[in-house]
């Protein structure tokens, strides 16, 4: 319902014969609204579009063949499998946690929820390279834990578990965070009554929890999915840089761009490019769909 001051406006506007006001409508000037459209269309041009066309166009500045030669490269091609594996092991875990997270904060009341809220907002507060020096002060040769691991041979950095550790601890808010608000505006009301009729902890999460909360689910490992594979600063501490071995793919940019091998450097770059435009893509998705299913759920 419209106050009096909309309602008057919206009389005058009609006496004038401009089309009525459609809702959530501003009554800013076309000017300022103009001038507001054209700040944010400069932006995205400076520091989107523009990175975007020059990071591809410097990728394939020197011909096709060149290109490819210089993601197949050994190096290069491991460098890509380190980062889907570590992708692949950590996003799976922080689906885990995060909708174990999620169900426990949305549906319970206990003693330490804010604390257990506050300790999932720690990796957006704490610097990747702080979580990476952590994990080497536990598990470095002279950390706490380095020689039990080392008399019993076992590696966590400079090996492909210490990436994923850094991975999991720097991702895990995302698919939580995503989860948590949508699960809280639900309620639990659906969940009681499957198990007032008989309905058994699992079959009712699989059949009304799992449904109610699947495009949430997937908008936060899209993210998840998305950092875990972007990871730079964590990951550089606990990697080694050890060429072939432990380099994913923001770190093998780094190293080709400081070889001056520029052509190399940006035709892997813009491998994550590619990965950022179809998560994009994904996520806008995702988004309309969580959009739509809200506005179902508004109607009815």
């Amino acid at each position: 319902m419209m106050s009096g001051a909309a309602t008057s406006i919206a009389a005058e506007a009609a006496h004038r014969g401009e089309p009525p006001l459609t809702p959530g409508a501003t009554l800013e000037p076309l000017w300022v609204r103009a001038t507001l459209i054209g700040i944010a269309l400069v932006f995205l041009t400076l520091f989107l579009f523009v990175p975007l066309v020059a990071v591809f166009y410097e990728a394939l500045r020197k011909g096709w063949d060149v290109y490819v030669a210089s993601v197949v490269e050994p190096d290069a091609w491991s460098a890509i499998k380190l980062t889907l594996l570590t992708a692949a092991i950590a996003v799976p875990l922080n689906l885990v946690f995060g909708v174990a997270a999620a169900w426990a904060i949305a549906k319970f009341e206990f003693r330490g929820k804010n604390l257990l809220l506050t300790l999932i907002d720690l990796p957006f507060s704490v610097s990747p390279v702080i979580s990476g020096l952590i994990y080497v002060l536990l598990f470095g040769m002279q950390g706490y834990f380095g020689p039990w691991l080392r008399e019993h041979d076992i590696k966590i950095l400079f090996a492909v578990p210490g990436i994923v550790l850094a991975t999991v601890f720097v991702t895990f808010p995302f698919v939580a965070r995503e989860l948590i608000p949508l699960m809280q505006s639900q309620g639990s009301e659906e969940e009681e009554a499957a198990l007032v009729l008989g309905a058994s902890g699992w079959r009712t999460f699989w059949h009304v929890t799992l449904p109610n909360i699947k495009w949430g689910l997937l908008y936060g490992v899209i993210l998840c999915n998305a950092r875990a594979m972007g990871e730079f600063g964590a990951v550089s501490v606990v990697s080694g840089h050890i060429r072939g071995e432990t380099n994913t793919i923001p770190l093998q940019v780094e190293i080709l761009y400081n070889e001056f091998n520029i052509t190399g450097a940006f035709a892997v770059a813009s491998l994550l490019a590619f990965l950022a435009l179809v998560t994009l893509a994904a996520k806008s998705l995702v988004e309309w769909r969580l959009h739509t299913q809200q506005a179902v759920a508004d109607h009815e």
